[in-house]
């Protein structure tokens, strides 16, 4: 008998797939899963409405019930009594009797044995010592001995510096060669910032003084003082939330804190403390307190005199003469005179900004009109364009009275042939049984007959949804 087969491996189109569910954590499925990614994403529908979604719509739902003040804490909440944690009691430590064994498995396995130094490869360094001088003459000092060389005269001659005699003329040959012009600062025709004074009078007549004609003003309009009436109707002092407003009586939110209830006892309250019982008084002495003496006045009378006032001797001082002159000043009515030596003898210039002084340009500037003829405008001379001639064929049809052949290699080689309906368009696939449905979602069928005939009494339909 063949094992059952899934509905993924039953299709022969490729476009089914069984309804996946969420898996187990601890189920290891036996049929590996066939379906790929783009064919779980991306399935093809021919014309079945998608599925409607069962998430509730973004609306605003009015609770039109009676809202209970009974949460899931009052409600789920079951108080108990708290007991005491037990104190475990620390054991008495007892120390074991008889000796440790200090003996490892190292000490056991490993064999002591004794090491002997290493002995040296390299030989022993060798001095050999002479008794004889050594001499320290090299071959360099032997052989090659310095000669007697006389030193040769240098045949420079000698230039004995003589300042000279006459005087120098501090002349350069900027000097000599440049000639000083003379700067000849061009008339400037600026008028003098000079204000010019008039000898006529001054004219004060303008056209508001000869155009204006004083019109007599009306007299101002005064609204009269409205007299205050009061209303004779009572004042509605009626609001829109006294007139919509009905006291309904409701009932209160009951509180969910617990109620603060006092233990008390019926025992008679024992007023010793820790401390009034283990304390044990003693005797104190009281601190000697010491008296203060009473405050006697000295007999007699108080001398206010100080040495100051006994040993000062009074001199008679004429006071100090100023030595500044006596001014005798005369009042005069003249006016004052204001006139100075720097006001005679420096009297302001009338001066003007001068202008700056520009070289003269040596290119003198063009004053005919300019003739914009270029050298390309007068050595250009126009051709006549003679245009390429295209080697290109004319698209012209030649009509052809032999038939046309329409024959190619897919219309001889094509062979037709049946279209065949996949097996899983069914609700149930012809020629097998279900068997079960794993925790991974896949149908198992198992197969009756060998193989699926297509010529069947029964209409097949070409696409039938498969439902889960």
């Amino acid at each position: 008998m063949k094992p059952p087969r899934c509905l993924c491996e039953i299709c022969t189109c490729g476009r089914h797939r069984c309804p996946h569910k969420p898996t187990r954590i601890y189920d290891n499925g036996q049929q590996p899963c066939l379906t790929t990614e783009y064919v779980e994403k991306y399935p093809k529908y021919s014309n079945i409405s998608p599925p409607r979604s069962l998430k509730p719509k973004q609306e605003y739902q009015v609770h039109r019930g009676k809202m209970e003040g009974i949460t899931t804490f009052k409600s789920d909440y079951l108080p108990y009594d708290i007991v005491k944690r037990p104190f475990r009691v620390q054991e008495e430590y007892k120390p074991k009797t008889g000796e440790i064994e200090l003996g490892t498995t190292y000490q056991k396995d490993y064999n002591a044995y004794k090491i002997q130094p290493v002995t040296l490869v390299r030989p022993l360094e060798r001095k050999h010592t002479t008794g004889g001088k050594l001499d320290t003459i090299p071959t360099y000092q032997d052989d090659y001995r310095s000669w007697e060389v006389q030193r040769r005269e240098p045949s420079k001659v000698e230039h004995v510096y003589h300042p000279p005699t006459k005087k120098f003329g501090n002349s350069t040959t900027f000097q000599d060669d440049f000639v000083p012009r003379e700067l000849n600062p061009r008339q400037s025709f600026k008028p003098p910032c000079i204000a010019k004074l008039s000898d006529a009078p001054f004219d004060g007549t303008t056209s508001h003084r000869t155009s204006y004609i004083a019109h007599q003003l009306e007299p101002k309009f005064i609204r009269p003082k409205e007299e205050y009436k009061p209303s004779s109707q009572p004042f509605e002092d009626l609001t829109t939330h006294r007139k919509d407003f009905k006291g309904l009586p409701g009932q209160l939110a009951n509180s969910c804190k617990p109620e603060n209830a006092k233990v008390r006892s019926n025992a008679h309250f024992n007023g010793v403390t820790e401390f009034q019982d283990r304390f044990q008084p003693w005797l104190v002495s009281l601190p000697e307190v010491r008296k203060t003496k009473e405050y006697v006045p000295p007999p007699g009378n108080m001398d206010f005199n100080s040495t100051s006032h006994l040993d000062y001797v009074k001199h008679e001082i004429s006071p100090a003469i100023p030595i500044r002159p006596v001014s005798n000043r005369r009042r005069t009515d003249a006016p004052f005179q204001g006139n100075t030596t720097t006001k005679e003898d420096f009297k302001a210039w009338g001066s003007c900004r001068q202008e700056i002084t520009k070289k003269q340009q040596e290119i003198p500037k063009p004053t005919g009109k300019f003739y914009d003829l270029t050298t390309f405008k007068s050595h250009y001379i126009p051709h006549q364009i003679i245009p390429a001639q295209s080697f290109k064929p004319l698209h012209a049809i030649v009509p052809n009275s032999a038939p046309f052949q329409d024959e190619t290699m897919y219309r001889t080689e094509y062979t037709p042939k049946k279209q065949e309906t996949c097996p899983a368009n069914y609700p149930s696939p012809p020629g097998y049984v279900y068997v079960k449905t794993d925790s991974h979602g896949h149908k198992f069928f198992r197969q009756l007959t060998p193989e699926f005939s297509p010529s069947n009494s029964n209409p097949i339909p070409k696409e039938v949804a498969v439902l889960s």
